[in-house]
């Protein structure tokens, strides 16, 4: 064999107790695994890893990422790679890059700047979602990407493509060229389709309008994974929305970064699980994703009202720029409570900025927002007012509104999955972009005892993969794939924190995807194994 790793404790992604094994992998595969004490000779292979005192379990499935363009941009990016990811779902929250035309691109790069940078270092050449996987295929000079990715339908995206940015219904006209376009998309490998609905244009979308994309999705074997309609003030409405939509379209249903937060919903965790709980009962197809931190983020435009969003960046900036319209947005957002900001008063203390595109901003960054108005000796809104105009809506943000017992107790669910949903730009991430998944097994399991390691495991592997429809990740077995990774229960841990949010984690020396190290004795390899895996039939 290519490759055996002995004495390993097989935490094999089943949930099951861990057992001791060698492991043996040829050609990308896993191909003997012979438990100890069995009998028979032990395999041998043309290397030999001794795995004495670490775990082995499948490569873990980051369910929600934002690496659409890093992917090309970085060969290394150690920042999910470091922590044992090799899958990254992409696509999310309903905006990315493809499908576009030429006007839509143009609009999407500067929306999503603060996600993914404006793209100035990438060459835009597709337009629709299987020219996009092809192109991650051929990246790095043909060798593809650092990790694997499966691609979502951004529905916001397909919203702007076919009609602009209007808050306005569907016309018929206008539905039938959204459900080609997404008809195309699932046609051309994406496994699904995300909205953002806190985040214009998708956000305009009525029901009957996401039933009917839903419904297309389903008949091609996929899943709708929304950022649904809030997560504060009508939090629990909104899950019930979005799980009464599914199943009136017959389409599974993945909610992204499944919290409960902002203090109207402190301890309401079980609300949403009984919920859930309810309909799964009933027969719903239904899964989702977490983080295991309290703090969201975003970009700062995004807590704007809908309203003012009509239109586009630029004509956001526009409204920005004129006095009388930004204090419309002021009182909406710190008097009413705007859509943006999931229908609560915005807390300018809560609003830390992580990143800028600009620079020359760079003082801003670590600081909340209300923090660099009292250092101004001004009211908030005047300094993000300012800073949204000045960074050409580019900033990034940490809210700080989330609550620890309804992250454990989400965390819990048997239809959870891990998300890092994890934005790669900025000075000051948030350290979940390099840190979800040593957090979960290092601090919720070894140190809090939230999870068993088995049980987390599966979380992180086996139920991702079954979402995805997978048939051959997720699980250390004979003939699935050699996407893999190697930690030390006894110290794997997130090395990232808020103070210094890119530090490497740590106790997860070996990280394989098909059968090749990509981390080998902590460090980065060379090596780059990552492929678009698309939806299977």
């Amino acid at each position: 064999m290519d490759l055996v790793i002995r004495g390993a404790r097989v935490v094999d992604g089943s949930g099951d107790a861990a057992y001791t094994a060698d492991v043996g992998i040829q050609d990308g595969r896993i191909t003997e695994i012979h438990r100890e004490g069995e009998a028979g000779p032990r395999p041998t292979g043309t290397r030999l890893l001794d795995a004495a005192g670490l775990a082995l379990a499948p490569g873990f499935i980051d369910m929600h990422a934002h690496s659409d363009l890093a992917l090309l941009r970085d060969p290394d990016h150690s920042a999910k790679a470091a922590q044992g990811v090799t899958l990254e779902v992409i696509g999310q929250d309903g905006l990315s890059y493809a499908p576009v035309d030429d006007r839509t691109l143009a609009e999407v790069r500067q929306a999503i700047t603060g996600w993914n940078g404006d793209g100035s270092d990438i060459d835009f050449d597709w337009r629709s979602v299987g020219e996009y996987l092809d192109r991650l295929d051929r990246a790095h000079g043909g060798r593809g990407i650092p990790v694997n990715a499966a691609y979502l339908i951004p529905q916001g995206t397909v919203r702007m493509y076919a009609m602009g940015w209007e808050d306005r219904e569907a016309s018929p006209a206008d539905l039938e060229r959204m459900k080609e376009l997404v008809a195309q998309g699932m046609e051309q490998g994406a496994v699904g389709m995300s909205s953002g609905l806190t985040y214009t244009p998708g956000m305009y979308a009525k029901d009957a309008e996401l039933t009917e994309l839903c419904r297309v999705v389903a008949s091609y074997g996929g899943y709708y994974c929304p950022h649904h309609r809030s997560y504060g003030a009508g939090a629990l409405e909104a899950y019930r929305e979005m799980v009464e939509l599914t199943r009136t379209a017959g389409c599974p249903l993945h909610l992204a970064h499944a919290t409960m937060n902002f203090g109207v919903n402190k301890g309401k965790a079980p609300d949403l699980l009984a919920l859930l709980d309810g309909a799964l009962d009933d027969g719903a197809d239904i899964t989702l994703d977490t983080y295991p931190y309290t703090p969201g983020c975003t970009t700062l435009v995004a807590m704007l009202p809908s309203w003012a969003s009509e239109g586009g960046p630029e004509a956001i900036l526009a409204r920005l720029q004129d006095d009388a319209t930004a204090e419309r947005i002021r009182h909406h957002m710190e008097v009413i409570g705007a859509d943006g900001c999931h229908g609560v008063p915005i807390e300018w203390d809560t609003i830390e900025v992580s990143g800028v595109s600009d620079p020359g901003l760079a003082s801003c960054v670590g600081k909340t927002i209300q923090r660099s108005a009292d250092m101004r000796g001004e009211e908030p809104w005047v300094t993000a007012r300012r800073l949204l105009i000045n960074d050409r809506l580019g900033s990034t943000i940490l809210q700080h509104v989330g609550h620890e017992e309804n992250v454990r107790a989400i965390m819990r669910h048997p239809v959870h999955t891990g998300g890092s949903d994890g934005i790669l730009q900025g000075f000051k991430p948030h350290p979940r972009a390099y840190g979800t998944f040593p957090q979960y097994l290092g601090k919720y399991v070894r140190e809090l005892g939230v999870l068993s390691l088995e049980e987390c495991v599966a979380h992180l592997t086996s139920r991702a993969a079954a979402r995805l429809r997978l048939p051959d990740r997720g699980y250390v077995r004979a003939g699935y794939r050699a996407d893999l990774v190697l930690f030390d229960p006894d110290t794997v841990a997130a090395g990232s924190t808020f103070d210094a949010p890119r530090t490497p984690p740590v106790g997860l020396p070996h990280v394989l995807i098909d059968g090749k190290f990509v981390i080998e004795d902590g460090r980065r390899t060379d090596v780059i194994a990552g492929r678009a895996v698309r939806r299977t039939a």
